[in-house]
Protein backbone atom coordinates (compact mmCIF):
# COMPACT_ATOMS: atom_id res chain seq x y z
CA UNK A 1 0.00 0.00 0.00
CA UNK A 2 2.61 2.29 0.94
CA UNK A 3 4.83 1.83 -2.52
CA UNK A 4 1.65 1.99 -4.42
CA UNK A 5 1.25 5.69 -2.63
CA UNK A 6 4.87 6.50 -3.41
CA UNK A 7 4.37 5.85 -7.12
CA UNK A 8 0.87 8.05 -6.86
CA UNK A 9 2.76 11.18 -5.64
CA UNK A 10 5.82 10.41 -7.81
CA UNK A 11 3.38 11.33 -10.53
CA UNK A 12 3.86 15.15 -11.87
CA UNK A 13 0.57 15.34 -13.82
CA UNK A 14 -1.47 13.78 -10.07
CA UNK A 15 0.74 16.11 -7.64
CA UNK A 16 -0.33 19.15 -9.80
CA UNK A 17 -3.92 18.18 -10.08
CA UNK A 18 -4.16 17.26 -6.56
CA UNK A 19 -2.44 20.76 -5.51
CA UNK A 20 -5.37 22.44 -7.61
CA UNK A 21 -8.15 20.68 -6.12
CA UNK A 22 -6.55 20.89 -2.29
CA UNK A 23 -6.23 24.70 -2.49
CA UNK A 24 -9.74 25.03 -3.77
CA UNK A 25 -11.44 22.35 -1.28
CA UNK A 26 -9.30 24.39 1.54
CA UNK A 27 -10.13 27.49 0.51
CA UNK A 28 -13.66 26.29 0.52
CA UNK A 29 -13.18 24.90 4.48
CA UNK A 30 -11.41 28.18 5.83
CA UNK A 31 -12.71 30.92 4.26
CA UNK A 32 -16.18 30.37 5.81
CA UNK A 33 -14.40 30.48 9.03
CA UNK A 34 -12.76 33.65 8.28
CA UNK A 35 -15.85 35.76 6.71
CA UNK A 36 -18.93 34.47 7.93
CA UNK A 37 -21.03 36.31 5.83
CA UNK A 38 -24.14 35.05 4.57
CA UNK A 39 -23.01 34.13 1.20
CA UNK A 40 -27.03 35.39 -0.32
CA UNK A 41 -26.70 38.57 1.90
CA UNK A 42 -27.55 41.91 0.64
CA UNK A 43 -24.95 44.36 0.97
CA UNK A 44 -25.61 46.98 -1.66
CA UNK A 45 -28.61 49.12 -2.80
CA UNK A 46 -27.68 48.71 -6.72
CA UNK A 47 -26.91 45.60 -9.03
CA UNK A 48 -23.25 44.73 -10.79
CA UNK A 49 -21.03 46.86 -8.11
CA UNK A 50 -17.16 46.17 -9.77
CA UNK A 51 -14.55 45.03 -8.15
CA UNK A 52 -12.19 47.30 -5.67
CA UNK A 53 -12.11 48.86 -2.32
CA UNK A 54 -15.03 50.88 -1.33
CA UNK A 55 -14.57 53.73 1.10
CA UNK A 56 -16.89 55.10 2.93
CA UNK A 57 -17.48 59.05 1.50
CA UNK A 58 -19.15 60.56 4.65
CA UNK A 59 -16.52 59.05 6.67
CA UNK A 60 -13.45 59.89 4.63
CA UNK A 61 -14.93 63.36 4.25
CA UNK A 62 -16.52 64.45 8.11
CA UNK A 63 -14.23 61.68 9.72
CA UNK A 64 -11.23 61.35 8.97
CA UNK A 65 -7.69 63.51 8.85
CA UNK A 66 -6.99 65.19 5.76
CA UNK A 67 -3.66 65.14 4.06
CA UNK A 68 -2.11 67.16 1.31
CA UNK A 69 -0.01 65.85 -1.01
CA UNK A 70 1.01 67.33 -4.42
CA UNK A 71 1.01 65.03 -7.58
CA UNK A 72 2.00 66.41 -10.48
CA UNK A 73 -0.55 64.24 -12.46
CA UNK A 74 -3.49 64.50 -10.47
CA UNK A 75 -5.05 66.86 -12.28
CA UNK A 76 -4.33 65.26 -15.29
CA UNK A 77 -6.15 62.06 -14.21
CA UNK A 78 -8.99 63.49 -12.79
CA UNK A 79 -9.43 65.12 -16.20
CA UNK A 80 -8.72 61.62 -17.67
CA UNK A 81 -11.70 59.99 -15.78
CA UNK A 82 -14.37 62.32 -16.95
CA UNK A 83 -13.05 63.05 -20.25
CA UNK A 84 -11.83 60.31 -21.96
CA UNK A 85 -10.07 59.76 -25.78
CA UNK A 86 -13.64 58.65 -26.46
CA UNK A 87 -15.83 61.33 -25.12
CA UNK A 88 -13.22 63.69 -27.25
CA UNK A 89 -13.71 61.91 -30.26
CA UNK A 90 -17.48 62.37 -29.76
CA UNK A 91 -17.54 66.05 -28.34
CA UNK A 92 -16.01 66.55 -31.88
CA UNK A 93 -18.25 64.78 -33.79
CA UNK A 94 -21.53 66.60 -32.45
CA UNK A 95 -19.55 69.95 -32.81
CA UNK A 96 -18.93 68.97 -36.53
CA UNK A 97 -22.01 67.81 -36.85
CA UNK A 98 -23.28 71.86 -35.00
CA UNK A 99 -21.36 73.13 -37.87
CA UNK A 100 -18.06 73.90 -36.41
CA UNK A 101 -15.23 73.41 -38.63
CA UNK A 102 -13.47 70.59 -37.99
CA UNK A 103 -9.87 72.57 -38.78
CA UNK A 104 -10.57 74.27 -35.71
CA UNK A 105 -11.03 71.40 -33.17
CA UNK A 106 -7.97 70.15 -31.18
CA UNK A 107 -9.44 67.16 -28.72
CA UNK A 108 -5.76 67.38 -27.49
CA UNK A 109 -6.13 70.79 -26.01
CA UNK A 110 -9.03 70.05 -22.93
CA UNK A 111 -9.46 73.94 -22.21
CA UNK A 112 -9.94 74.83 -26.09
CA UNK A 113 -12.23 71.44 -26.57
CA UNK A 114 -14.48 72.78 -23.67
CA UNK A 115 -14.88 75.77 -24.64
CA UNK A 116 -15.95 74.95 -27.67
CA UNK A 117 -18.32 72.77 -26.18
CA UNK A 118 -19.98 75.07 -23.63
CA UNK A 119 -20.24 77.83 -26.30
CA UNK A 120 -22.00 75.44 -28.71
CA UNK A 121 -24.33 72.85 -27.39
CA UNK A 122 -27.37 73.09 -26.46
CA UNK A 123 -29.10 69.93 -25.56
CA UNK A 124 -32.19 71.14 -27.34
CA UNK A 125 -30.73 70.99 -30.63
CA UNK A 126 -31.61 67.83 -33.15
CA UNK A 127 -28.67 66.58 -34.95
CA UNK A 128 -29.77 64.57 -38.18
CA UNK A 129 -29.22 60.83 -37.62
CA UNK A 130 -28.96 61.30 -34.02
CA UNK A 131 -31.16 58.72 -31.72
CA UNK A 132 -32.60 59.40 -28.13
CA UNK A 133 -29.59 57.19 -26.83
CA UNK A 134 -26.88 59.39 -28.22
CA UNK A 135 -28.69 62.38 -27.08
CA UNK A 136 -29.01 61.28 -23.23
CA UNK A 137 -25.21 60.51 -23.66
CA UNK A 138 -24.36 63.66 -24.66
CA UNK A 139 -26.39 65.42 -21.80
CA UNK A 140 -24.91 63.09 -19.48
CA UNK A 141 -21.15 64.17 -20.57
CA UNK A 142 -22.32 67.43 -20.18
CA UNK A 143 -22.88 67.14 -16.95
CA UNK A 144 -20.17 65.41 -15.66
CA UNK A 145 -17.78 67.65 -17.21
CA UNK A 146 -19.35 71.14 -15.52
CA UNK A 147 -16.28 72.60 -13.28
CA UNK A 148 -13.61 70.00 -14.85
CA UNK A 149 -11.29 72.60 -15.50
CA UNK A 150 -11.80 74.30 -11.61
CA UNK A 151 -8.88 74.71 -9.17
CA UNK A 152 -11.21 75.55 -6.35
CA UNK A 153 -11.88 73.04 -3.88
CA UNK A 154 -15.38 71.67 -3.38
CA UNK A 155 -17.69 73.72 -0.71
CA UNK A 156 -19.66 71.44 1.94
CA UNK A 157 -22.85 73.09 3.50
CA UNK A 158 -24.84 72.91 6.00
CA UNK A 159 -28.50 74.43 6.70
CA UNK A 160 -28.62 76.89 9.15
CA UNK A 161 -31.42 75.47 12.06
CA UNK A 162 -32.58 79.59 12.49
CA UNK A 163 -32.59 81.03 9.02
CA UNK A 164 -33.08 77.50 6.82
CA UNK A 165 -30.08 78.98 4.71
CA UNK A 166 -27.74 77.18 3.22
CA UNK A 167 -23.83 78.27 4.93
CA UNK A 168 -20.69 77.13 3.87
CA UNK A 169 -19.27 74.19 6.45
CA UNK A 170 -16.09 73.13 5.13
CA UNK A 171 -13.93 73.07 2.24
CA UNK A 172 -12.48 70.01 0.57
CA UNK A 173 -9.24 71.30 -1.44
CA UNK A 174 -8.50 68.93 -4.84
CA UNK A 175 -4.91 68.16 -3.16
CA UNK A 176 -6.67 67.08 -0.10
CA UNK A 177 -6.40 62.94 1.00
CA UNK A 178 -7.59 60.36 3.28
CA UNK A 179 -5.52 57.31 4.32
CA UNK A 180 -7.80 54.15 4.03
CA UNK A 181 -6.82 52.77 7.24
CA UNK A 182 -8.01 55.96 9.37
CA UNK A 183 -11.70 55.73 7.15
CA UNK A 184 -13.68 53.55 9.73
CA UNK A 185 -16.15 52.10 7.50
CA UNK A 186 -14.31 50.31 4.42
CA UNK A 187 -15.38 47.63 2.44
CA UNK A 188 -13.26 44.62 -0.05
CA UNK A 189 -15.09 43.65 -2.69
CA UNK A 190 -12.44 42.11 -5.09
CA UNK A 191 -15.43 40.51 -6.93
CA UNK A 192 -17.86 43.33 -6.87
CA UNK A 193 -21.00 42.50 -6.41
CA UNK A 194 -24.05 40.29 -8.20
CA UNK A 195 -26.81 41.61 -9.55
CA UNK A 196 -29.22 41.56 -6.30
CA UNK A 197 -26.02 43.64 -4.58
CA UNK A 198 -24.41 40.61 -2.92
CA UNK A 199 -20.78 39.68 -2.07
CA UNK A 200 -19.07 37.61 -4.91
CA UNK A 201 -16.46 36.36 -3.41
CA UNK A 202 -18.27 35.22 -0.57
CA UNK A 203 -20.87 33.60 -2.78
CA UNK A 204 -18.39 31.78 -4.95
CA UNK A 205 -16.47 30.27 -2.17
CA UNK A 206 -19.63 28.73 -0.63
CA UNK A 207 -21.10 27.75 -4.21
CA UNK A 208 -18.11 25.68 -4.56
CA UNK A 209 -18.12 23.77 -1.63
CA UNK A 210 -21.83 23.63 -2.14
CA UNK A 211 -21.15 22.60 -5.77
CA UNK A 212 -17.95 19.82 -4.31
CA UNK A 213 -20.57 18.64 -2.25
CA UNK A 214 -22.97 17.67 -4.61
CA UNK A 215 -20.58 16.24 -7.37
CA UNK A 216 -19.36 14.10 -3.71
CA UNK A 217 -22.47 13.05 -2.92
CA UNK A 218 -23.51 11.94 -6.91
CA UNK A 219 -20.21 10.55 -7.20
CA UNK A 220 -20.50 7.91 -4.30
CA UNK A 221 -24.16 6.64 -5.55
CA UNK A 222 -23.37 6.72 -9.43
CA UNK A 223 -19.96 4.54 -8.27
CA UNK A 224 -21.63 2.66 -6.03
CA UNK A 225 -24.51 1.46 -8.43
CA UNK A 226 -22.11 0.81 -11.56
CA UNK A 227 -19.47 -1.29 -9.40
CA UNK A 228 -21.78 -3.39 -8.07
CA UNK A 229 -24.14 -3.84 -11.07
CA UNK A 230 -20.90 -4.29 -13.11
CA UNK A 231 -19.09 -6.90 -10.37
CA UNK A 232 -22.25 -8.83 -10.26
CA UNK A 233 -23.05 -8.82 -13.68
CA UNK A 234 -19.55 -9.62 -14.91
CA UNK A 235 -19.03 -12.63 -12.52
CA UNK A 236 -22.75 -13.88 -12.62
CA UNK A 237 -23.20 -13.94 -16.26
CA UNK A 238 -26.22 -15.86 -17.57
CA UNK A 239 -29.64 -14.01 -17.32
CA UNK A 240 -28.32 -11.66 -14.12
CA UNK A 241 -25.60 -10.54 -17.10
CA UNK A 242 -28.68 -9.79 -19.61
CA UNK A 243 -30.61 -8.04 -17.18
CA UNK A 244 -28.57 -5.65 -15.94
CA UNK A 245 -26.51 -4.94 -19.13
CA UNK A 246 -30.38 -4.40 -20.98
CA UNK A 247 -30.94 -1.24 -18.25
CA UNK A 248 -27.24 -0.56 -18.21
CA UNK A 249 -27.83 0.08 -22.69
CA UNK A 250 -31.18 1.50 -21.96
CA UNK A 251 -29.66 4.57 -19.89
CA UNK A 252 -27.02 4.94 -21.99
CA UNK A 253 -29.15 5.28 -25.48
CA UNK A 254 -31.51 7.82 -23.52
CA UNK A 255 -29.48 10.80 -23.18
CA UNK A 256 -29.04 11.36 -19.65
CA UNK A 257 -29.53 15.51 -19.80
CA UNK A 258 -33.25 14.39 -21.02
CA UNK A 259 -33.49 12.61 -18.03
CA UNK A 260 -32.28 14.88 -15.58
CA UNK A 261 -34.60 17.71 -17.19
CA UNK A 262 -37.45 15.53 -16.94
CA UNK A 263 -37.21 14.35 -13.11
CA UNK A 264 -35.65 17.92 -12.06
CA UNK A 265 -39.06 19.57 -13.62
CA UNK A 266 -41.16 16.93 -12.05
CA UNK A 267 -39.79 17.56 -8.84
CA UNK A 268 -40.30 21.22 -8.85
CA UNK A 269 -38.27 24.27 -7.38
CA UNK A 270 -39.34 23.74 -3.68
CA UNK A 271 -38.04 20.22 -3.18
CA UNK A 272 -35.11 20.65 -5.24
CA UNK A 273 -32.49 20.87 -2.54
CA UNK A 274 -28.74 20.37 -3.28
CA UNK A 275 -28.54 17.03 -1.99
CA UNK A 276 -31.89 16.25 -4.10
CA UNK A 277 -30.37 17.25 -7.13
CA UNK A 278 -27.09 15.28 -6.21
CA UNK A 279 -29.33 12.40 -5.56
CA UNK A 280 -31.14 12.76 -8.99
CA UNK A 281 -27.53 13.27 -11.02
CA UNK A 282 -26.20 9.94 -9.51
CA UNK A 283 -29.09 7.64 -10.27
CA UNK A 284 -28.44 8.73 -13.54
CA UNK A 285 -24.53 8.78 -14.11
CA UNK A 286 -23.93 5.15 -13.39
CA UNK A 287 -24.09 3.24 -16.62
CA UNK A 288 -20.44 3.77 -18.10
CA UNK A 289 -19.36 3.00 -14.70
CA UNK A 290 -21.37 -0.60 -14.54
CA UNK A 291 -19.86 -1.14 -18.45
CA UNK A 292 -16.52 -0.55 -17.77
CA UNK A 293 -16.52 -2.66 -14.40
CA UNK A 294 -18.27 -5.62 -16.00
CA UNK A 295 -15.87 -5.51 -18.59
CA UNK A 296 -13.34 -5.96 -16.55
CA UNK A 297 -14.63 -8.78 -14.22
CA UNK A 298 -15.43 -10.92 -16.98
CA UNK A 299 -11.56 -11.14 -18.05
CA UNK A 300 -11.09 -11.87 -14.67
CA UNK A 301 -13.73 -14.44 -13.53
CA UNK A 302 -12.02 -17.38 -14.88
CA UNK A 303 -8.34 -16.84 -13.69
CA UNK A 304 -6.89 -19.64 -11.45
CA UNK A 305 -7.03 -17.78 -8.05
CA UNK A 306 -11.08 -17.10 -8.54
CA UNK A 307 -11.40 -21.15 -9.64
CA UNK A 308 -9.63 -21.98 -6.58
CA UNK A 309 -11.32 -19.80 -4.72
CA UNK A 310 -14.44 -21.19 -5.80
CA UNK A 311 -13.60 -25.08 -5.12
CA UNK A 312 -12.72 -23.77 -1.95
CA UNK A 313 -16.35 -23.20 -0.96
CA UNK A 314 -16.25 -19.43 -0.74
CA UNK A 315 -19.48 -17.55 -0.83
CA UNK A 316 -20.06 -15.14 -3.63
CA UNK A 317 -20.12 -12.25 -1.82
CA UNK A 318 -16.20 -13.54 -0.50
CA UNK A 319 -15.20 -14.07 -3.78
CA UNK A 320 -16.37 -10.42 -5.36
CA UNK A 321 -15.24 -8.59 -2.75
CA UNK A 322 -11.69 -10.52 -1.96
CA UNK A 323 -10.88 -11.89 -5.10
CA UNK A 324 -12.32 -9.97 -7.66
CA UNK A 325 -12.78 -6.50 -6.79
CA UNK A 326 -9.03 -5.17 -5.72
CA UNK A 327 -8.10 -6.11 -9.84
CA UNK A 328 -10.21 -3.37 -10.16
CA UNK A 329 -10.45 -0.93 -7.60
CA UNK A 330 -7.84 1.30 -8.88
CA UNK A 331 -10.42 1.97 -11.59
CA UNK A 332 -12.88 2.46 -9.34
CA UNK A 333 -10.70 4.89 -7.80
CA UNK A 334 -11.04 6.72 -11.58
CA UNK A 335 -13.97 6.32 -12.01
CA UNK A 336 -15.10 7.90 -8.76
CA UNK A 337 -12.97 10.65 -9.23
CA UNK A 338 -14.59 11.33 -13.08
CA UNK A 339 -18.23 11.34 -11.61
CA UNK A 340 -17.05 13.78 -9.05
CA UNK A 341 -16.59 15.84 -11.96
CA UNK A 342 -19.59 15.10 -13.89
CA UNK A 343 -21.59 15.95 -11.80
CA UNK A 344 -20.58 19.35 -11.15
CA UNK A 345 -20.89 20.14 -14.59
CA UNK A 346 -23.83 18.86 -14.94
CA UNK A 347 -25.37 20.56 -12.05
CA UNK A 348 -24.16 23.85 -13.78
CA UNK A 349 -26.02 22.62 -16.90
CA UNK A 350 -29.31 22.34 -14.63
CA UNK A 351 -28.56 25.41 -13.22
CA UNK A 352 -28.10 27.59 -16.33
CA UNK A 353 -31.53 26.00 -17.87
CA UNK A 354 -33.54 27.09 -14.04
CA UNK A 355 -33.89 23.40 -13.15
CA UNK A 356 -30.96 23.45 -10.05
CA UNK A 357 -31.04 23.48 -6.56
CA UNK A 358 -33.74 26.13 -5.28
CA UNK A 359 -32.50 29.51 -5.16
CA UNK A 360 -32.91 30.67 -2.15
CA UNK A 361 -31.31 27.39 -0.55
CA UNK A 362 -27.37 28.11 -1.11
CA UNK A 363 -25.77 29.48 -4.14
CA UNK A 364 -23.71 26.70 -6.34
CA UNK A 365 -21.64 27.71 -9.39
CA UNK A 366 -23.99 26.83 -12.15
CA UNK A 367 -26.88 29.06 -10.01
CA UNK A 368 -24.13 31.82 -10.08
CA UNK A 369 -24.25 31.50 -14.19
CA UNK A 370 -27.68 31.22 -14.10
CA UNK A 371 -27.94 34.68 -12.41
CA UNK A 372 -25.66 36.43 -14.54
CA UNK A 373 -27.57 35.15 -17.85
CA UNK A 374 -31.02 36.59 -16.64
CA UNK A 375 -29.56 39.94 -15.68
CA UNK A 376 -27.50 40.18 -19.20
CA UNK A 377 -23.92 40.73 -17.25
CA UNK A 378 -22.61 38.36 -20.01
CA UNK A 379 -24.13 41.56 -22.68
CA UNK A 380 -23.72 44.60 -20.18
CA UNK A 381 -20.25 43.43 -19.76
CA UNK A 382 -20.35 42.64 -15.77
CA UNK A 383 -17.52 39.82 -16.40
CA UNK A 384 -16.78 39.53 -12.19
CA UNK A 385 -20.46 38.15 -12.34
CA UNK A 386 -20.21 34.89 -14.52
CA UNK A 387 -16.08 34.81 -14.98
CA UNK A 388 -15.02 33.23 -11.76
CA UNK A 389 -17.91 30.92 -11.12
CA UNK A 390 -16.37 29.27 -14.84
CA UNK A 391 -12.96 29.61 -13.72
CA UNK A 392 -13.66 27.82 -10.30
CA UNK A 393 -15.71 25.08 -12.31
CA UNK A 394 -12.77 24.88 -15.18
CA UNK A 395 -10.11 24.48 -12.39
CA UNK A 396 -12.23 21.90 -10.19
CA UNK A 397 -12.51 19.82 -13.48
CA UNK A 398 -8.96 20.45 -14.53
CA UNK A 399 -7.43 19.43 -11.15
CA UNK A 400 -9.38 16.00 -11.18
CA UNK A 401 -8.82 15.26 -14.83
CA UNK A 402 -4.91 15.34 -14.32
CA UNK A 403 -5.34 13.34 -11.33
CA UNK A 404 -7.51 10.75 -12.74
CA UNK A 405 -4.51 10.71 -16.02
CA UNK A 406 -1.56 10.54 -13.52
CA UNK A 407 -3.52 7.54 -12.09
CA UNK A 408 -4.27 6.12 -15.10
CA UNK A 409 -0.70 6.00 -16.41
CA UNK A 410 0.62 4.10 -12.78
CA UNK A 411 -1.91 1.80 -13.00
CA UNK A 412 -2.48 0.81 -16.50
CA UNK A 413 0.98 -1.13 -17.92
CA UNK A 414 0.80 0.11 -21.19
CA UNK A 415 0.64 4.19 -20.47
CA UNK A 416 3.15 3.65 -18.02
CA UNK A 417 5.98 2.12 -19.93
Amino acid sequence: MSHTVRQVFRSGKFVTGFVIFSFIVLMAIFYPMLVRDDPLEIIGQGTFFPPGIYVNAYDSVFGSPRYTIMLDDAEAKRIANKLGDDDRLAIKEWLVSAGVTEGDIDTTNTEALLNLWVNNFDPATRIPGMTNADRNYYIRLDNSLEGLLSTEGATIATVNPESGALEAADVVDQDAYVNVNEVPNVRILPLGTDNFGRDVLTQLVTATAVSLRIGLVAGVIATTIGVTLGLVAGYLGGLADDLITFFTTLFIVIPSIVLLILISFSIGQEQRGAFVIAVVIGLTAWPWTARAVRAQVISLRNRDHVSMSRLSGHSLIYIIFRDVFPYVASYVVMAFILQISAAILIEANLSILGLGPRTTDVPTLGLIMNWAMIYQAHILGYWWAYVPAIIAITLIAFSLLLMNTGLDQIFNPQLRD
